[in-house]
């Protein structure tokens, strides 16, 4: 017997340039590039991850989706018998029709809506429903997501869809939706902008935070975190070292010489960059020959994501091949403060690597000091 009504939408290409080091899939040449190279979408599989929480519920659950890749596969694949509405044409969707499929779905009569994507398919949905008072969720699959209104994972995102249906979480709370320039973005400029608020369910562990800023008093933790990389160098002097994307490496990178990327995953090697804004493929590479390497990975401010934000460069296959002994976590005291006593987060997209990096992680905060944080999936 049918209780519920949800409604899905996929965003099919969302997440393809993450491994490639595009920082997003915004463009028609971006996502050429992507297609000739065989990038993969992250956000199907993403989004029967998070339907496959609804399992309690199933026989009670109607969902409402958009045809073919848009949801209706996706739907299938979890199990269900979805109620398809509109129409596209397959391989070639475009953000016009996720505003499209929004309203549709909001206006068919949903108790809430999940959407598979990134901070881009947020602010189509936001475009598209902003009038009304719809509850909506975020199930993470895009490069950026800067935005307050996704789950943790994709997992969580099931997981609060269910009970919000089974009505154990009743309140909803407005959270930012933001986006940034991507073409800056690939220059190494972050130009983010707040363009709205959507309604969630109100479940703090559930969901992310917005990404927050660098404080200006970090700047003494950024030197003493560097050194402490550099003395690390010398001590391994024949090692790869695989610098991760943000302000915080960004303070390595500066002493390592010039033509560092700020948003990209650069390699060093002997105290000198070798190689710059790789690619998944690339670092598989350079890591073909290496005898010894390690990955070098900040926090996100205000989220606490270590892995599966911004860095899918660093793919689980980067990471098996170093060794899970050889990650180092970096991040300045007032990000650790920010995130309270909220555990640092994985979301790789393998379920399996993800349980292996959970536990407890030495997060390096300064020359000799360092804090001992919970890692969480």
């Amino acid at each position: 017997m049918i209780r519920h009504r949800l409604g899905l939408i996929v965003n099919p290409i969302a997440g393809m340039g993450g491994k490639l080091g595009l920082k997003g899939t915004d463009g028609q040449e971006v996502l050429r590039i992507c297609r000739e190279k065989g990038a993969i979408a992250e956000a199907p599989k993403k989004a029967v991850e998070a339907l496959l929480r609804l399992a309690p519920l199933k026989s009670e659950i109607e969902i409402v989706t958009y045809p073919g890749e848009m949801g209706e596969i996706e739907a299938k694949d979890a199990g269900f018998n979805p109620t398809v509405i509109g129409k596209i044409t397959p391989g070639e969707t475009t953000s016009e029709d996720t505003r499209r499929a929004a309203k549709e779905i909001a206006d068919y009569g949903v108790e809430i809506l999940l959407f598979a994507g990134g901070d881009g398919t947020a602010r189509d949905v936001y475009s598209a429903i902003k009038e009304k008072r719809q509850p909506v969720l975020g199930i993470p699959a895009g490069v950026k997501i800067h935005s307050g209104v996704f789950a943790i994972n994709p997992r969580r995102a099931g997981e609060l869809a269910l009970l919000y249906l089974q009505g154990k979480t009743k309140d909803v709370k407005e959270a930012e939706v933001m986006d940034i320039d991507e073409e800056a973005f690939r220059k190494g400029r972050v130009s983010a902008a707040l363009y709205g608020y959507l309604f969630i369910p109100h479940e703090r562990t559930f969901v992310q935070s917005k990404k927050a800023g660098q404080a200006a008093s970090d700047a003494m933790d950024l030197e003493g975190i560097s050194y402490y990389i550099l003395d690390h160098m010398e001590k391994h002097k024949d090692a790869l070292y695989i610098l991760g994307p943000g302000t915080t490496t960004r303070a390595i990178k500066e002493k390592l010489g010039e033509g560092y990327t700020l948003l990209g995953v650069d390699v060093a090697k002997g105290k000198r960059l070798v190689s710059f804004d790789a690619d998944e493929e690339k670092l598989l590479e350079i890591l073909s020959d290496a005898k010894e390497a390690f990955i070098v990975v900040t926090i996100i401010g205000g989220q606490g994501y270590i892995f599966g934000r911004g860095n899918q460069q660093i793919s689980p296959k980067v990471i098996r091949k170093v060794g899970l002994d050889n990650l180092i976590v970096i991040s300045t005291r007032n990000k650790v403060s920010a995130l309270g006593h909220n555990p640092l987060l994985v979301d790789t997209g393998d379920e399996e690597l993800d349980r292996a990096l959970c536990g407890y992680i030495r997060v390096v905060t300064g020359y000799l000091e360092q804090r001992i944080m919970k890692v969480s999936a």
